[in-house]
């Protein structure tokens, strides 16, 4: 199948109207918290409040949202009020005495858990560059790039990041070059920074070389530092989903240097071999878990659905089809949608279940946690209209100019 130009603008008009009617509006503004700064995310499906810790995680990625709106859709004062609430909590609570940031904080600021990793620090980025971005604050945008520099040490210097545990059987995961590009490029596209392009070169050619493996048609989770699979339980487990959200990293790298063909070609490849393994063709959705080899997956859940997959899915699919035009995307792009609007989508009360047995039922209710908020769900919404408003304005030149030519 192929999309008509009607069916891609309703597409669009379809995402922006989830966006902002649905899925913003069952976080905002009741998630803002006006006495301690930041956003009150862990919610029940009807937006009752289910606990008041906040997940440092969600703080930067809530910011990053509301800012990102702010500068793209439309310059709405409550969209930069809200972002800045989330950058001032980040910036006054969420770091250590070291610099690290914390993981998990009380509703006032108290610090509750640290992480080894520095995924916090990698949304705060994204934070701080888009509300710099959008309110021109020097001090945010100063941030972003620091930040930026730190998340860069810790991924390259090595000790840097006290694990832990120690192992004997060392592994390195594609989370970390995944991560830091999409933080490159944002901060690229928000307020620029001169290192992002040659890292960005850096980390697809790492995701090639050591993660995506043609041999077998699959993009591995987690490798032996050569690259080598590691074949043991944790080696063997890819996580579909979150191999397709590096695909169409990549992708919209491709798009951002004019179809770059050879990206093209190989963010398409990792959703190729992706879908494959991850697609569930008894009950739709994606599988949450695989084992490379076929055999068990030691994670109880390893056979649900859980929203963001569904969300990377969507738009790796869409962006595909647009750069592509290959008509197995855009069936890829009904399939997956239609799923997840069906299943993962609350009519009641607006916004996503985040849990699913495999049968496409709700597993429990909460639609905000350490790890659920507004981030996936509306960043796949807002990419996919903005995507589709694009592609209609340069339909739209492209019919205008071809008109000039046969009038000329």
């Amino acid at each position: 199948m192929h999309y008509t130009k009607s069916e891609l603008e309703n597409l669009g008009d379809f995402y922006k109207n989830q966006l902002l009617n649905d899925t913003l509006s069952f976080w905002f503004p009741r998630s803002l918290d006006k006495e301690f700064g930041g956003y009150l995310l862990m919610r029940d499906h009807d937006g009752t409040l289910i606990d008041d810790d906040k997940a440092v995680w969600i703080q930067g990625r809530a910011a990053w949202l509301l800012a990102t709106l702010y500068n793209t859709v439309e310059p709405r004062q409550e969209w930069l009020e809200g972002a800045k609430s989330g950058i001032d909590f980040l910036n006054k609570h969420c770091f250590d005495t070291d610099g690290r940031m914390f993981f998990h904080m009380t509703r006032e600021g108290e610090s509750i858990r640290k992480r080894r990793y520095f995924f916090s620090e990698t949304f705060a980025v994204i934070a701080n560059a888009a509300y710099a971005k959008a309110s021109g604050d020097p001090e945010a945008a100063e941030k972003a790039r620091y930040l930026f520099g730190k998340c860069i040490e810790y991924a390259t210097i090595p000790g840097l990041l006290e694990p832990k545990f120690t192992s004997t059987r060392p592994a390195k995961g594609i989370g970390v070059p995944m991560i830091l590009m999409n933080t490159a490029q944002q901060l690229r596209e928000t307020i620029g920074d001169p290192r992002c392009d040659a890292l960005i070169d850096q980390f697809i050619e790492e995701i090639e070389r050591d993660f995506v493996k043609d041999d077998i048609q699959c993009v591995m989770e987690q490798v032996a530092p050569d690259g080598s699979i590691i074949d043991h339980i944790d080696g063997r487990t890819l996580n579909p989903g979150h191999a397709i959200e590096g695909a169409w990293f990549i992708l919209h790298e491709a798009k951002y240097r004019n179809n770059d063909p050879s990206l093209i070609a190989l963010g398409c490849k990792m959703l190729d071999y992706m879908w494959e393994r991850g697609w569930d063709k008894e009950f739709g959705g994606i599988y949450y878990f695989r084992d490379v080899y076929g055999k068990p997956v030691q994670e109880y859940w390893q056979d649900m659905k859980f929203w963001w997959p569904h969300n990377e899915v969507i738009i790796a699919t869409l962006l595909a089809y647009t750069l592509t035009q290959d008509k197995k995307y855009a069936k890829w792009h009904t399939l997956v949608h239609d799923w997840a609007y069906t299943h993962f989508h609350d009519q009641e009360h607006g916004e996503w279940f985040g849990y699913l047995h495999r049968d496409g039922s709700v597993a429990q209710t909460a639609k905000g946690n350490l790890f659920k908020g507004p981030f996936h769900l509306p960043r796949q919404e807002w990419y996919c209209a903005q995507l589709m408003q694009e592609l209609v304005g340069k339909e739209a030149a492209k019919n205008i100019v071809e008109t000039e030519k046969q009038n000329f």
